[in-house]
């Protein structure tokens, strides 16, 4: 299975080192007619726009830029190294705008033009699949696949924008003067939710073996439906926008909205065709940590191969690992981390302060590396992480990962997805897949839309099954830390600390903070960081610092600007407000 695998993964890697104009895309230098009479060219063709699913969450999204990482440094999880070159960098700093969202950032992998450029894909490849030589069966399931994609590439640019242009099945050629309006939020919606309710049913039944595993199944398409859905209902689009257009979002609000979005997320659940990896035996959350090294599991919904590789690895571990310390968590994602009677550490009887890492949410151990973690060096053996500052962890200790104003250090590296196993100069790689929809995505989404629709017992369930999988103890009611007679707010607060923890790091946070219309109040003053210092030969005082960064988030930026080259080219497109 795995040597299928990785033959699937290299052919799409091909397809993507061909760089196609968006008016004019041909597949390795060969006429349109040419490729669709063909069945192997074809079938290229598809793979080519799934090679593109993985854009926004790959750890190197905005490396010819000058930096590294992904949205999830631009949120209030993680750190870079204030870098204005650096599209995370310059959105939190404030001074993101039409000119340059696309020009100055990685613009082959961008907000815009990769979507569109694949919608454009997807709608020349269901022109021309009629005429190319496969069963009826087969080309249906494509079709079905490719519907999918262009819903999945069309709510990557809504959950930015809001409403954007819907082409339809339109081919747009090279000499077509386009000038376009965009649709309403409300459109965008309608229109994704029954594309994927279309291809759904074309899907029902389908079953994928071997060399097709990964591609696209009913699942995932009700999956994305949950998310559209879930987005749709959130303050941001659900009448509570920066404005009352119904450019971007929908001008009144409507709890039914929720009750929409929980129905989509139970539908998923229903087919009871995916469950949490589980291991607890082995060690707590041993489970949540092996389901991001498996390409193969239950968990997984809609999922992006990758070939054996260490690149989490790479980009994430601390110097002494040979890696480059790419998105640094923050001291408050540190703080968001209960601990493991489920209660935070402000109400738990657990925490103490002075050994802040000791009995800890399992996940927590999972996802961040610590002063004092032992952790697998180059040479094999697991050393101790040193990030304290005082004598005896400086720069000129080669074995430091100390703090620095150089190096511009939080306290803590990113350690989620990675392999214990592997360093970044060790042999060795891990087969692994990037989560573009888990199941457990799907519950928080469930939780999150029943307790908005005044449910909130029914959303402790789907909880309790996160954190039940974490390692979390139940403790004597079997509420796992949750308290009882919880209300709607208090369990709101819960739910989305709750998506903070389980998905960081995973693509999600940048857009949860601007739906639930917080970024405001995360993305304002400075991050903060753990500045700790050695006192005799074990014990560490803990301070809490601030990043270099500043965060100046004004409300405009809840919705990215528009390119000003699409404004400049459609005099019918509208600008977002406050740009």
């Amino acid at each position: 299975m795995k040597k299928i695998l990785t033959i699937v993964l290299l052919s799409c890697v091909i397809f993507s080192c061909k760089k196609s104009n968006f008016l004019d895309d041909k597949t390795n230098g060969l006429t349109e007619d040419v490729v669709f009479a063909d069945s192997i060219q074809t079938m290229g063709f598809l793979n080519k726009i799934y090679v593109d699913a993985g854009y926004t969450f790959g750890p190197s999204r905005f490396s010819s830029a000058g930096g590294t990482g992904n949205t999830e440094l631009a949120t209030d999880n993680a750190e870079g190294n204030n870098n204005l070159s650096v599209w995370s960098d310059s959105y939190v700093q404030g001074v993101i705008g039409p000119s340059n969202v696309l020009t100055n950032f990685a613009t082959d992998k961008d907000f815009w033009n990769t979507p569109y450029k694949n919608i454009r894909r997807v709608n020349l490849l269901l022109s021309k699949i009629s005429g190319a030589p496969f069963a009826e069966s087969t080309r249906k399931r494509m079709r079905a696949e490719a519907r999918f994609l262009r819903a999945f590439y069309y709510h990557n640019m809504v959950a930015a924008f809001g409403g954007v242009p819907l082409v339809g099945d339109q081919v747009f050629g090279i000499n077509d003067i386009i000038n376009i309006p965009r649709n309403s939020y409300a459109e965008c919606v309608s229109y994704m939710v029954s594309e994927l309710d279309a291809a759904a049913a074309d899907l029902a039944g389908v079953v994928y073996k071997d060399i097709d595993y990964g591609r696209i199944t009913r699942g995932a398409c009700l999956a994305l439906k949950s998310r559209v859905l879930l987005y749709a209902a959130s303050p941001l689009f659900n009448g509570g926008g920066i404005t009352q257009s119904p450019l971007v979002g929908y001008p009144a609000a409507d709890i039914n909205r929720w009750t929409a979005a929980a129905n989509a997320a139970e539908a998923v659940i229903n087919l009871n065709a995916y469950s949490l990896n589980v291991d607890n035996a082995t060690r707590a959350g041993n489970g949540f940590y092996q389901l991001f090294l498996k390409r193969v599991n239950s968990e997984y919904i809609f999922a992006y191969n990758r070939p054996a590789q260490k690149e989490f690895e790479t980009f994430y571990l601390p110097p002494t690992r040979s890696g480059s310390s790419v998105m640094k968590p923050t001291q408050s994602l540190i703080e968001s981390f209960g601990m493991i009677d489920g209660k935070p550490i402000t109400e738990s009887a657990l925490y103490n302060a002075n050994d802040p890492y000791l009995n800890r949410d399992p996940r927590f151990d999972y996802s961040v590396i610590y002063n004092g973690l032992s952790y697998m060096s180059n040479t094999g053996v697991k050393t101790t992480v040193l990030t304290y500052t005082s004598t005896g962890s400086t720069i000129a200790n080669s074995t430091s990962d100390a703090y620095t104003s150089t190096n511009k250090f939080t306290g803590y590296f990113s350690r989620k997805m990675l392999d214990e196993n592997l360093t970044n100069a060790s042999t060795g790689t891990t087969e692994r897949a990037w989560p573009l929809i888990r199941y457990a995505e799907i519950l928080l989404n469930y939780a999150e839309a029943i307790n908005e629709a005044g449910q909130p017992e029914k959303a402790i369930e789907k909880l309790i099954l996160l954190r039940a999988r974490a390692g979390i103890l139940p403790g004597t009611d079997g509420r796992y830390g949750i308290k009882s007679n919880i209300t709607v707010t208090e369990l709101r607060n819960v739910i989305q600390n709750e998506r903070r923890i389980e998905l960081a790091f995973e693509d999600h946070r940048f857009n949860d903070i601007r739906r639930w219309k917080i970024a405001a109040t995360v993305l304002k003053g400075y991050n903060t960081v753990d500045i700790i210092t050695r006192i005799g030969t074990s014990t560490y005082k803990h301070t809490i610092g601030t990043a270099p960064r500043p965060l100046n988030f004004r409300d405009a930026m809840y919705l990215l600007p528009i390119p000003l080259s699409e404004i400049q080219k459609m005099p019918l497109m509208e600008q977002n407000p406050g740009y």
